[in-house]
């Protein structure tokens, strides 16, 4: 009786940490196991762990994934799970680190993104720079004259460009390092990616950097 009660003790307290502090491990196992894609696996949550399986509910529908070989006891949960995200991971293509985070611009980056997203804006709109219009009252004809002219091809190049480097983005660095495309983590970067292009890249990577070296820290 004993027994009993320390084996479910022990399958909530499980249950309860995976839910909480392992969304991403989470995902990764239904992605890959239960073969659903990312969009659909976002919803799943841990519903029930036994000696020989794991239970998943994602959406109205659940996924039992089987532990081979089983468990000899709940002590083994964690390096079980853990050796079975090693595995997703590798099949998935996905790094090892998992970013959570956003990074917004500050500083130098910060001034960056004003100037960009104010080019952005300004050119969004060709009427601005028309004859006896907002820039030629405030800047001058001659800068509202050659304003109008390169009005689309600064605009539909930005928006190409930035374009481009957000569409390498998203599969080289937000799905690779398990940011899910249902996140407002995952617009947040998506954003001020396609704002600042290379500049956001870099703050990127320095996260994932720190990240690393805090993981490595870890080890020793």
């Amino acid at each position: 009786m004993q027994q009993n009660a320390a084996d479910e003790a022990a399958k909530q307290r499980i249950i309860s940490h995976m839910n909480k502090d392992h969304h991403d491990s989470i995902v990764r196992y239904l992605e890959y196991y239960a073969k659903l894609p990312s969009w659909t696996a976002y919803d799943g949550a841990v519903a029930d762990i036994s000696l020989d399986s794991m239970t998943m509910t994602c959406g109205s529908r659940t996924h039992r994934i089987p532990f081979d070989p089983p468990m000899a006891s709940y002590r083994d949960a964690r390096e079980r799970v853990v050796q079975m995200d090693k595995e997703c991971l590798e099949a998935l293509g996905r790094s090892d680190i998992t970013v959570k985070d956003f990074v917004p611009p500050t500083g130098l980056y910060a001034l960056v993104f004003a100037i960009i997203a104010t080019t952005f804006v300004c050119y969004s709109q060709r009427r601005w720079f028309e004859r006896n219009g907002l820039v030629e009252h405030l800047l001058g004809q001659k800068f509202a004259a050659f304003s109008w002219r390169i009005q689309p091809t600064v605009l539909y190049g930005m928006i190409a460009i930035h374009g481009a480097e957000l569409a390498y983005f998203i599969p080289n660095y937000l799905q690779r390092h398990s940011v899910n495309v249902r996140s407002p983590l995952f617009w947040k970067w998506a954003f001020f990616v396609f704002v600042e292009g290379q500049f956001a890249y870099k703050r990127f990577n320095d996260l994932v950097q720190r990240k690393i070296e805090e993981k490595q820290r870890q080890k020793h």
